[in-house]
C-alpha cells in the first residue's frame, strides 16, 4: 500500500479523534506492550483482522486527552505535508510534539511522548502487514475517512436521500457571505441558487488525502458544469482570510491543475462554526437549489469507490429534484 494513502488514513484517526470524550490516560489493554505486536499474521484473514485492531489501538490513543493531540496537530507545520513517503507516523508525531514542546507541561509531554512512541510500533506492523498483504491492508482501511459507527449524521446513505433536521424539516447548508480566492464576494444563497446542484468539499492544505483529491473535483466540477451545477472548495486554514494560507491553498491548487472556485468566511460565523465542528478531512456536502443539504455528508477522498459512489448518488437525487 502506498504509504501516502497511510499517512491519509492516519491523519483521518487524528483528525477523528478529536471527537472523541475519553479522559482516560494513554495506553492499551496489556499496559505498555501494543496489542498485536507479537506475531506476525499467517493469512490474508488474520492480516485484515490485525490491521483493523491495530488501527483502533491507533485511534484509541489519539482520542484519549482530546485537547492536547489537538495541540498537536495545530503545531504540524502547514507549509509542509503531514508525512512524507516512508517516514513513520509516530516519528512525525515525536517531531512535532518536540517543535511545539513549550506549549505543554512536562507531564503532558511525557504522555504525548508516550502515546507517539506506541503509535510508532503499531505503525511499523502496519507497514509489514500493508507490505505482505496489501489486498487485505486496503479491505481493512477501506472507507477509514469515516467517522465511527453509531453518529448518523456522517454516515454515507445508500439511497443519497436529503438530510433532516432534528424536527424532520430538510437541514439548510448554513448562510455565509465570503469572498473566493481572488478576493470576489460570494454569498451562498446566490450560489446555491444558481446551480442545480453544488458541490462543497472542506478541505485544508496539509491533509494528504484531500490534496490528492483536488485533481479528480476538478473533473468533477467539469462535469457539474454540464449539467447545472458546480463544485467549490473550502480550505479551513483560509478562514477569516489568512492571507499567508491563501497563498499556499493556490498554490497547491494550481500544482493540481484544480481550478474550481475555492471560497472562506469569517470563522465566527453560522458557516464558520459549522466549519470547526468538521473533524475528519476530506468532508464532502451536496447541496440543493434551495440551500439543503442531501443526504449525509461524504467523509473520506473520492478516489475511494465507496465515497465517491456514495457522492454520485447524491448528486443524481439533487439533479433529478430540480428537474422534476
Amino acid at each position: 500500500m502506498n504509504r501516502t494513502n497511510t499517512a491519509g488514513r492516519l491523519l483521518a484517526l487524528l483528525l477523528l479523534a478529536l471527537m472523541m470524550l475519553s479522559l482516560t490516560a494513554c495506553g492499551t489493554k496489556n499496559g505498555d506492550k501494543t496489542d498485536g505486536m507479537s506475531s506476525e499474521p499467517k493469512n490474508a484473514e488474520e492480516a485484515v483482522a490485525m490491521h483493523k485492531d491495530l488501527m483502533a489501538q491507533e485511534n484509541t490513543i489519539l482520542s484519549e486527552n482530546k485537547a492536547l493531540w489537538e495541540k498537536v496537530f495545530m503545531a504540524a507545520d502547514k507549509g509542509m505535508t503531514m508525512q512524507e513517503d516512508g517516514k513513520n507516523y509516530g516519528d512525525f508525531l515525536l517531531s512535532t510534539i518536540e517543535s511545539a514542546k513549550d506549549q505543554f507541561t512536562e507531564d503532558e509531554l511525557k504522555l504525548l511522548k508516550e502515546g507517539a512512541e506506541k503509535i510508532r510500533d503499531i505503525e511499523t506492523q502496519l507497514t509489514m502487514i500493508e507490505e505482505k498483504y496489501p489486498e487485505a491492508a486496503q479491505e481493512s482501511t477501506d472507507g477509514a475517512m469515516s467517522v465511527p459507527a453509531g453518529n448518523d449524521t456522517t454516515t454515507p446513505p445508500d439511497d443519497g436521500s436529503m438530510q433532516k433536521s432534528d424536527d424532520g424539516s430538510m437541514q439548510k447548508f448554513p448562510t455565509f457571505e465570503g469572498k473566493d480566492l481572488d478576493g470576489n464576494t460570494v454569498k451562498s444563497d446566490e450560489l446555491f441558487s444558481a446551480n442545480a446542484v453544488t458541490v462543497v468539499n472542506f478541505w485544508f492544505t496539509t491533509c494528504n488525502p484531500c490534496v490528492g483529491e483536488l485533481s479528480d473535483l476538478d473533473a468533477l466540477n467539469k462535469e457539474l458544469a454540464e449539467k447545472g451545477g458546480s463544485l467549490i472548495g473550502v480550505n479551513t486554514f483560509t478562514l477569516d482570510g489568512d492571507e499567508a494560507a491563501i497563498s499556499e491553498a493556490k498554490d497547491v491548487l494550481a500544482k493540481k491543475g484544480a481550478t474550481y472556485q475555492n471560497v472562506y468566511f469569517n470563522s465566527d460565523g453560522e458557516a464558520g462554526k459549522f466549519t470547526t465542528n468538521i473533524f475528519a478531512y476530506p468532508t464532502t456536502y451536496v447541496v440543493d437549489r434551495n440551500g439543503n443539504i442531501v443526504g449525509d455528508p461524504i467523509v473520506g477522498a473520492i478516489t475511494e469507490k465507496n465515497q465517491a459512489e456514495a457522492l454520485q448518488a447524491q448528486i443524481d437525487k439533487a439533479l433529478a429534484a430540480d428537474a422534476g
